[in-house]
């Protein structure tokens, strides 16, 4: 059972690696900084705790008994929260309900600390339909979605005024459609104007989109089917357009955005930090193009102020930095000019624009990527960012100056090698602080900036760092120098009791595509959470090999050498890293393994068909199978436009060399999966098939992406997993 709960904790770390550059799931969080700067409340054990820095003396800022509802006997469980900003009213949000990934929909409550009362919002509303609501600026009133469509309710008399009244599963307002939600981590979809009189929506047309039909096996006898609005590479993207609604009239001025909207996409828009104008963020149907507009909210009007161009695509901002999936736009000197990051030098590097995009200034200098923006001081004249120049496997807190001028100053001491992370607090003089490596567990302190001290004396990382018992944890992280030169960052666990005069088997963990990193100098780095027990006590060496096109900071090149070659470059650095690897004496070159889930998948199946002479076993999940099946935004910005480059997602797909297998193939598919499709599987097996090529199929039922539902699930995927590696890669050795 330990190693169960163990495989689950890992399971769900990985899983957050491998499908998509995620978002916290309610844009809320559990935290919330008060004005002050140095203190801030957290919800645990059923109440609202605050916290004050720096000795982390605690409060409790809203006591357990206030969160019951009148009538009930349990308190709310408090799925996330926040405050208004003159932190009187909390906002609680609670019986959560999925959309696709995320608990996105839900119930709302205000609890207000000055009355002591608590009352639900969204009277007359279905249960668990509200979505996204937020404090109107002033506190008076709360804006939410609900059935696709806008709400706004006064606080004071609780009147309830529906703002947008056309929407429908296909017509959405304030949110969006699957490909949005997924691919540019755009899930609310509406802002606040500053003086909370206005607000700005999206609304996404997906009527012309075709739904993908999945089919619900489990519930009853007649088989229910459930349609998902899913434009496939290839397809035109759902129209969007953006409105500003006033919230005494609803009625909406409709912003005049220059480009076809049926042929471009905006992932961004805020308020141009004005209650005058909003700023958004318009990417050509290959996403290579990315244009920023100023809107006036009041008649519509739209100027262009910044344009950039890249031969490959443009990151958008939300899918390098979490931070920023629910909204956010750097503005600094009260809006006269914004933080933007762009990769025209080669590196993504961070510049100070005007507001009319005239002028720009580079503020980060060098041969270093921005992995994240981590804080703004601007009263001091700061940017902390997190980087790794050295070392692409880890991650370290740095800041320089927002003029430009001197050099980058790393703040995380150099005692401390891995992974970190940073959570601000609004004036950047605290921030919550994590750490692992591949030999540390996870640990957590609050640290006082710029001097990194730990607030509560000794360093929780440092001590953590010093009983960590590196020896024993058997992962090695090493570089892999193929024969055209390449070099690429690995890691390797080699079995307990290793001895170097044996041969072992070898399996490999794959993803190896843009949207995430496997070697990464964290905690679980090494371990397999599909296996059942130990491969280094059962004698496997478990390697993992970062490829060209994953997203490290190595640089745009690096990154961007993947376009159009998805499933041809990442496959061939695969396996010229995997041919210098098997040149070790102690590999077995007849027990080769490979094994990875959705991109990790596809590759899994590309390098046993592609490289038969190499990889003898492989264990494929939820992969696709057939570029042509993937959502549209996702697959076009890596591979362009199955219009004009056809050929290049025919060759990278492994149907098309499905004829070559030789070794032994299980291949697994959730029926449920509203990610990867299980087309993807039946085309796979059908062709697969045509060849007379035997193989292992399991099926989940009604399982998504993550094949994690329903009793037993998780329990029978590994065993499944371990049984046929076993037996078809056995263990130990010889």
């Amino acid at each position: 059972m330990h190693h169960l709960k163990l495989r689950t904790l890992l399971l769900q770390l990985l899983l957050l690696l491998i499908f998509t550059v995620t978002a916290f799931a309610q844009g809320n969080q559990n935290r919330q900084w008060l004005k002050a700067g140095n203190a801030n409340v957290l919800a645990e054990q059923g109440q609202l705790v605050k916290y004050t820095l720096p000795d982390g003396a605690s409060s409790v800022f809203l006591e357990k008994a206030a969160l019951v509802p009148a009538g009930k006997t349990e308190p709310l469980k408090v799925r996330s929260f926040t405050l208004s900003a003159d932190e009187q009213k909390v906002l609680i949000y609670t019986n959560t309900k999925k959309v696709w990934r995320y608990d996105t929909r839900g119930d709302y409550w205000v609890y207000d600390l000055q009355k002591k009362q608590m009352r639900q919002l969204g009277a007359g509303r279905p249960e668990s339909s509200l979505m996204f609501a937020k404090f109107s600026p002033d506190g008076g009133k709360v804006a939410y979605v609900s059935e696709h469509n806008v709400f706004v309710e006064d606080l004071q008399n609780g009147q309830q005024k529906q703002l947008t009244q056309d929407g429908t599963r296909k017509l959405i307002n304030g949110t969006f459609d699957w490909a949005y939600e997924e691919e540019f981590s755009a899930r609310d979809g509406f802002r606040w104007s500053p003086d909370s009189k206005r607000i700005a929506y999206w609304q996404l047309d997906a009527t012309q989109v075709k739904d993908y039909i999945m089919f619900d096996m489990l519930d009853g006898v007649y088989a229910k089917v459930i349609p998902v609005e899913y434009p496939v590479a290839g397809e035109a993207p759902s129209p969007y357009k953006i409105g500003v609604v006033d919230i005494n009239s609803a009625a909406t001025q409709w912003m005049e955005i220059p480009g076809d909207p049926g042929n471009t996409y905006l992932p961004r828009m805020e308020w141009a930090a004005s209650a005058d104008e909003l700023i958004v963020q318009q990417l050509n149907r290959k996403q290579n193009e990315s244009t920023l507009y100023l809107c006036n909210a009041a008649d519509g009007k739209a100027k262009q102020l910044y344009k950039e161009q890249d031969d490959a695509w443009i990151d958008i901002l939300p899918s390098w930095d979490n931070s920023y999936s629910y909204g956010g736009w750097d503005w600094l000197k009260d809006g006269k000019e914004f933080l933007w990051a762009s990769e025209k030098d080669g590196w993504r590097h961070l510049y100070r624009v005007s507001r009319d995009g005239k002028k720009e200034h580079l503020i980060t200098k060098g041969n270093y990527d921005v992995m994240e923006i981590a804080g703004i001081d601007e009263k001091e004249g700061y940017v902390y960012f997190m980087a790794s120049p050295d070392n692409a496997t880890q991650q370290y807190l740095y800041r320089t100056r927002l003029n430009g001028k001197g050099k980058a100053e790393r703040l995380t001491p150099a005692s401390q090698p891995g992974t970190h992370s940073y959570s601000f607090s609004p004036n950047a003089r605290y921030a919550q602080h994590r750490f692992s490596n591949h030999y540390t567990k996870p640990v957590s302190e609050w640290v006082a900036l710029p001097n990194h001290k730990a607030t509560g004396g000794e360093s929780a990382v440092t001590k953590a760092l010093a009983a960590a018992d590196k020896a024993a944890n058997g992962v090695e992280f090493l570089k892999v120098k193929t024969a055209d030169g390449t070099e690429m960052d690995a890691w390797m666990a080699k079995p307990a009791n290793f001895d170097p005069k044996k041969k072992y088997p070898i399996v490999f963990y794959v993803y190896s595509e843009p949207a995430s990193q496997t070697v990464t100098d964290t905690y679980g780095a090494g371990q397999n959470f599909l296996y059942n027990g130990s491969m280094a006590e059962d004698g496997y060496i478990y390697v993992s090999v970062d490829n060209r096109g994953t997203p490290g900071p190595k640089g745009r090149n690096w990154r961007k050498s993947i376009y159009r070659k998805v499933g041809q470059l990442n496959i061939a650095d695969q396996a010229a890293a995997a041919r210098e690897l098997l040149k070790l004496p102690y590999v077995d070159t007849a027990r080769v393994a490979v094994w990875g889930w959705s991109g990790g998948g596809s590759a899994t199946l590309n390098l046993l068909f592609q490289h038969p002479d190499i990889y003898k076993t492989g264990i494929s999940v939820a992969a696709v199978a057939n570029q042509l099946t993937y959502d549209n935004i996702y697959q076009e910005r890596y591979m362009g436009l199955p219009q004009e480059n056809r050929e290049d997602f025919v060759k990278g797909s492994p149907i098309t060399h499905a004829k070559n297998l030789k070794g032994n193939l299980l291949y697994i598919h959730g029926t449920g999966d509203d990610n990867v499709h299980y087309n993807n599987a039946e085309q796979l097996v059908n062709e697969l098939i045509r060849y007379n090529k035997q193989f292992q199929f399991m099926p989940y039922p009604n399982r998504s992406h993550s094949i994690s539902e329903g009793e037993g699930t998780s329990e029978h995927l590994s065993t499944l997993f371990t049984n046929f590696l076993k037996q078809y890669c056995p263990p130990g050795g010889r």
